[in-house]
């Protein structure tokens, strides 16, 4: 990641990266009225008579403070509120993305921890709980316990608690797997900050015995001897002959790193007792590295705070959904008994079955519960289904909470909380990183596509190929300031293979009037080029047409490449993410009058598609009729097709002809047309034309608000996606993720990994 894409990133558009969106229309003036003055006076007085209906009639029930002053930003340290804004905000965000809590991110200009403490105590009328950030130690340990004793909303210090949580879960997971007993094991910390002090005391009420914890800190095992300890380090002082961290590893059963990179060696590792469980949770770079445990102990079972490697300790499995339970169940604390749920819940939702749907967003066939997977992957859209309800109803059981929760109406909220499309682009992104494949791109010296290139490699997503004059891309990215490291240029003038590839296209259209001079004449064209490069295999994929018409870029495909034979015929799909959904859309950009066996053709290589994307496909063939409501060619066609996919697949979730708003509303399917296959809400709409396709989903991108993907080459014999004309770098990211998935799809597991993709939201040290 380079430093001016980073500040590109937070400085382009709006500055910064959270807004307030209102959530009540205000349109007119009786709006304004209700909405201000003198509508709003009523709810104010209901609130004075009854201070706890601001749940009721505010945003205070779903609305977080992240609260820093700054003294202790990330690996940053003190480097004050203001620094640490953009920080803050990034905590907003996930906790928007994860669990659909609101944030005011308030920085404090003040190193004193009294003043903190006023100020959150001064805010308990404004929002549901207070999330502590990036506050040093040991004021953090001070301004938490003041705050919960003298707040009833409530109060988590998330560096002290997050990574605790979820490396607990792991811990008991891992504990199983080496047959461990957690009351026998003894266990060595490196660093002794608010995180490893607070696991420390999460693991000790898991069962670990507080004198079986030797904590180790920059001046060496934390030992009765010493007189530098704060009464928080003091709580772990061993009477003990143990003075390094070598020393105390010996015959250790369990290492927790939340220090700094290399603060262990393999040698180190090497004489803990068997089965040794190690958790190297420093960020970006942990203690010691996977590769290196495995040199020397192959019976190792490890987590990092990487998203990388697997068993990722990340603080993002928590805190977003402990609030959420706690928020919803109006609980007045945040206590152990819900730190030790969220723990519990992290741990048994790990031993379930995983869908193959949360594989694919890992790019993973199957996962089963091992010495590689202890705890779930960040992205899996159960963990808000099963940490929060767990967080809730211990609030319930414990006293603390002002709101019974009834756990199966519950999650059914949540679910419709959260829709499946939240994550959509962030899955796609991960699962393109665990199998990178060879993305051609033969518009070579456009600037968007060089920056592309230049965060496909740095994100691990893709190993880009541009096509075009070698001096001119040079040129070109010296004058944009875009290291062109790792990314490979094939110029097609003067390619080594240009007489192979010649020969090659000429084999394909010799009896389609194509000369081998011409052949030849024709590889100048990057699109023709490329395709040759990706049908002999030389790259997995071709993205391009960010500067060209779309018959330019698809003609050199299918002319080179073609359909595949089971597809029959290719077509055009939009992927349209929304907020709260996710909806395909084809054809929209090839077929002009599809006939119903194209059209069958079309609806079944989308539904493969969308499944891919770990995503069941619901599809609706669309018509002005409603299951022959009126009788026309048109309609009958599209009744043909579903028919035909019938017989095709019997298992697809497919009707039609419908109409969009019967396809699209569930009270309309279940009322007026309880008899079809379509229970919920379409999600592949296939329409009867290209006019109708098109239009529809320019309608639905621009007036919409969604996020627009394609139009993603359906039913190609090879992985080929054409970029809208003009496409922004962000569009040209996506686009290269979904060819990158595409060709894991069709080659399996690839034979690269890398090892420099680091999440800077990992666990926190």
């Amino acid at each position: 990641m380079k430093r001016k894409d980073a500040l590109d990133y937070h400085s382009s558009g709006r500055p910064g990266k959270i807004a307030v969106v209102p959530t009540k229309a205000l349109n007119n003036q009786r709006d304004l009225s209700l909405a201000y003055s003198p509508g709003v006076a009523e709810p104010c007085l209901e609130i004075a008579k009854n201070p706890e209906d601001v749940y009721k009639y505010t945003a205070k029930g779903n609305l977080v403070a992240v609260v820093s002053n700054g003294t202790a930003v990330l690996g940053l340290g003190n480097i004050g509120a203001a620094a640490g804004k953009p920080v803050m905000e990034g905590k907003g965000n996930l906790f928007k993305q994860f669990a659909d809590l609101d944030v005011f991110d308030l920085e404090i200009g003040s190193e004193d921890p009294d003043d903190v403490i006023r100020f959150c105590q001064l805010l308990e009328p404004t929002v549901g709980g207070i999330n502590l950030e990036d506050i040093r130690a040991p004021d953090c340990f001070y301004i938490e316990e003041t705050l919960r004793k003298t707040l009833k909303i409530p109060v988590f210090h998330d560096d002290q608690h997050g990574t605790a949580i979820i490396s607990g879960a792991a811990l008991l997971n891992a504990l199983e797997i080496a047959d461990k007993e957690i009351e026998a094991v003894r266990v060595v910390f490196s660093g002794a900050g608010a995180a490893a002090i607070a696991t420390a005391e999460h693991y000790v009420r898991l069962g670990v015995k507080r004198e079986n914890i030797v904590l180790c800190d920059s001046h060496g095992v934390v030992h009765d001897g010493r007189t530098d300890l704060d009464p928080y380090k003091a709580k772990f002082s061993l009477e003990t002959r143990l003075r390094t961290i070598t020393e105390a590893l010996k015959g250790a059963d369990v290492f927790v790193g939340l220090s700094i990179a290399g603060a262990v060696t393999g040698e180190m590792i090497a004489g803990m007792a068997e089965r040794p469980i190690i958790f190297a949770l420093a960020n970006p770079v942990p203690e010691i590295l996977p590769d290196e445990v495995r040199l020397v102990r192959s019976d190792a079972i490890v987590a990092t705070g990487r998203s990388d490697y697997p068993n990722q300790v990340n603080n993002v499995l928590g805190f977003p959904f402990i609030f959420r339970g706690a928020l919803d169940a109006r609980a007045t604390e945040v206590n152990e008994a819900m730190k030790m749920a969220a723990t519990r819940a992290l741990a048994a939702l790990a031993r379930e079955n995983v869908p193959e749907s949360v594989s694919r967003l890992y790019g993973l066939r199957s996962v089963k519960f091992g010495p590689d997977y202890l705890i779930p992957f960040p992205f899996d859209p159960r963990v808000l289904l099963w940490v929060a309800p767990a967080v809730a109803w211990a609030a319930v059981a414990s006293g603390v909470a002002r709101d019974f929760i009834d756990l199966d109406d519950y999650r059914h909220q949540l679910e419709s909380r959260l829709g499946r499309a939240r994550g959509l682009m962030r899955g796609i992104m991960m699962r393109a990183t665990q199998d990178p494949k060879r993305i051609v791109f033969p518009e070579g010296d456009e600037p968007k596509i060089i920056r592309a290139a230049r965060l496909l490699v740095d994100e691990g997503i893709a190993f880009p190929i541009l096509l075009g004059n070698q001096e001119a891309i040079e040129a070109c990215a010296a004058a944009n300031a875009i290291s062109l490291s790792e990314i490979a240029i094939e110029d097609p003038a003067t390619s080594s293979k240009r007489e192979q590839y010649a020969h090659y296209l000429w084999q394909r259209r010799q009896r389609k009037g194509l000369s081998h001079g011409e052949s030849l004449q024709r590889l100048f064209n990057g699109n023709y080029f490329g395709s040759v490069m990706v049908a002999l295999g030389d790259a997995d994929a071709l993205v391009s047409g960010v500067n060209m018409h779309y018959p330019e870029t698809i003609r050199p495909a299918l002319e080179v490449i073609g359909a595949h034979p089971k597809a029959g015929v290719v077509s055009g799909l939009y992927m349209l993410v929304f907020e709260k959904h996710v909806i395909f859309c084809g054809d929209t950009t090839v077929n002009i009058d599809p006939s119903a066996e194209q059209l069958a053709r079309i609806a079944y290589s989308a539904g493969r598609i969308v499944q891919t994307f770990g995503i069941t496909p619901r599809i609706a063939l669309l018509s002005f009729s409603n299951f022959g409501s009126v009788r026309h060619p048109e309609t009958e066609k599209m009744a043909r097709a579903v028919a035909l996919l019938r017989e095709r697949d019997p298992s697809l979730i497919v009707d039609g002809e419908m109409q969009a708003d019967t396809a699209m509303d569930e009270t309309i399917l279940a009322s007026s047309y309880p008899f079809s296959t379509l229970k919920e809400r379409a999600n592949v709409l296939i329409f009867p034309n290209l006019s109708a396709g098109n239009i529809a989903y320019k309608l639905l991108n621009h007036l919409g608000g969604a996020t627009a993907i394609g139009p993603i080459l359906v039913g190609m014999n090879r992985p080929v996606h054409v970029l809208e004309h003009g496409a922004d770098v962000q569009e040209i990211l996506n686009m290269a993720a979904v060819a990158v998935i595409d060709a894991q799809e069709r080659t399996g597991p690839g034979r690269l990994r890398r090892t420099d993709n680091v999440d800077a939201l990992g666990a926190r040290a």
